[in-house]
């Protein structure tokens, strides 16, 4: 008799994107879909969550794998041998060539339906959360779990895209060639087929680079990336709905989403998104809300469009305080990089692959895959100043501004840098993905405002007032009353 061997045991296979997409659907309608209330908003935002899943898998099943690089060997075979054998016609190695080259143009045609796809979705989402302003009755729709469930849910899902980010990291570090270099020299990470799914910032690179970071240590940022918006979304459901249940809600519904796993080893996609949050759940404290924005915007750049959305919100309530973290926040991390990159003599071709690149200038025409790849640069530029008018729209409505409309609108501007990003624009769910589900989540916000500057509120202020009693009680000063003459 044969026994089973206990490696039988640790056999586990991860499910491939496909699958991973039909099951999360399946479970996250089983978890949040009111059946009892087919005809609500809650339920069509569960079944369109999933609206952007079939065009990342037609952008990542179109990309070349590398074994389609030796779709040129026939055509080379077929030139060697009438060098050697002049008069004869190499005709099976052209065929072979020519549909070769059929396969390409037909996965290139896909690659762009599939970005059509994630902008048309894009476009839907961007309409949703516009539409989110306008909505007043928002009753509380409880998920079909209750809070324990939903923790243990969050914990397995969690423990599985660890699973996932360092099998990625393995898998591209051993099965796989090595990713295209950059132009600045930086190596690009791999997307869950193997191509890199965007690029990193520099900031990112030279921590990357500078450090000698293993693998296994650049998943483990990532996790704790995911780890950080987790307990960001819990504690914001926590704070600002005043319903753990919503938070932890929000927080199971991330993990489960496609998208997490997707780009679940990819520091770029979620650290932006991580920091963004944080400065939501921080919003009552413009300073540090401030400071985590500016870090964001600093390292990643992008951030950087929601500073006149987060100025107008602030009116009159600690903008000043806010504007100065911010750019504190920002000097400190695109200082940082700009020390070791003039230390390293990295700045000069650093500056210049910056502003060479198509990705952020719509009046240069794009190299890179994505939506507008072969597109005439000229077809960008609308998008791109509409955009523009769109940013300068919702700095003045409405006036005065609540949580509701900083978070819906926050969430807007990051989903319409997908429409003109040249660097495949549409794919950077994660940057705004737990925002998005803090809009679909959400009850009435119409009290929560930013907080007026006071003492018991504002911890400079406190500050100040300690260090002036400080002060004065060193230097024997006397204390004036207020109500003194």
């Amino acid at each position: 008799m044969v026994f089973a061997s206990v490696d039988l045991f640790l056999d586990f296979q991860l499910p491939n994107a496909t699958t991973w997409f039909y099951f999360s659907w399946l479970l996250a309608i089983a978890l949040f879909f009111k059946f009892g209330r087919i005809l609500s908003v809650r339920n069509l935002d569960v079944i369109t969550l999933f609206l952007l899943t079939p065009g990342i898998l037609l952008v990542q099943g179109s990309r070349p794998t590398p074994t389609m690089a030796e779709g040129n060997a026939p055509i080379a075979a077929a030139s060697l041998a009438s060098q050697l054998m002049p008069g004869t016609l190499p005709v099976a190695g052209v065929v072979q060539f020519q549909e070769h080259q059929l396969a390409l143009a037909k996965a290139q045609r896909w690659m762009w339906i599939g970005y059509l796809w994630l902008l048309c979705g894009s476009a839907f989402f961007l309409c949703r959360c516009v539409w989110d302003l306008t909505l007043v009755q928002r009753p509380v729709l409880n998920p079909n779990l209750n809070f324990g469930g939903l923790g243990w849910l969050a914990l397995t899902l969690f423990a599985c895209l660890m699973a996932v980010g360092f099998r990625q990291q393995v898998r591209s570090a051993v099965h796989l060639p090595a990713p295209p270099a950059l132009e600045n020299g930086a190596k690009q990470p791999l997307g869950p087929n193997g191509p890199p799914v965007g690029q990193e910032s520099v900031s990112l690179t030279l921590a990357r680079d500078s450090l000698e970071l293993p693998d296994s240590a650049y998943a483990s940022f990532a996790m704790l990336g995911h780890l950080s918006v987790v307990l960001g979304l819990f504690l914001f459901g926590k704070r600002h709905f005043k319903d753990v249940e919503a938070g932890m809600a929000a927080a199971a519904c991330y993990l489960l989403m496609p998208y997490t796993g997707f780009f679940v080893g990819h520091v770029h996609h979620v650290w932006p998104a991580a920091l963004i949050l944080w400065a939501l759940v921080w919003y009552t404290q413009p300073t540090l809300a401030g400071l985590l924005l500016g870090i964001a915007a600093g390292a990643f750049y992008f951030p950087a469009l929601l500073l006149p959305l987060w100025l107008s919100f602030y009116r009159e309530r600690g903008m000043g305080r806010f504007l100065v973290a911010f750019l504190v926040g920002v000097m400190l991390s695109l200082g940082t990089s700009l020390l070791i990159l003039s230390w390293q003599n990295m700045l000069a071709p650093t500056i210049q692959h910056a502003l060479a690149s198509a990705s952020w200038q719509p009046w240069k025409v794009p190299t890179t895959e994505s939506f507008w790849t072969g597109i005439p640069w000229a077809y960008r530029i609308p998008v791109f100043l509409a955009y523009g008018a769109f940013l300068v729209f919702v700095m003045f409505w409405p006036k005065r501004k609540n949580l509701g409309h900083l978070l819906a609108m926050s969430t807007s501007l990051l989903i319409g840098v997908q429409f003109w990003y040249a660097e495949q624009g549409g794919l950077y769910v994660l940057w705004y993905l737990p925002m998005l589900l803090l809009v679909l989540f959400r009850p009435n916000l119409e009290d929560r405002m930013p907080l007026e500057i006071t003492a018991q509120n504002d911890w400079l202020l406190r500050l100040r007032q300690t260090l002036v009693k400080l002060v004065r009680k060193i230097l024997r000063l006397p204390e004036y009353s207020r109500s003194g003459s």
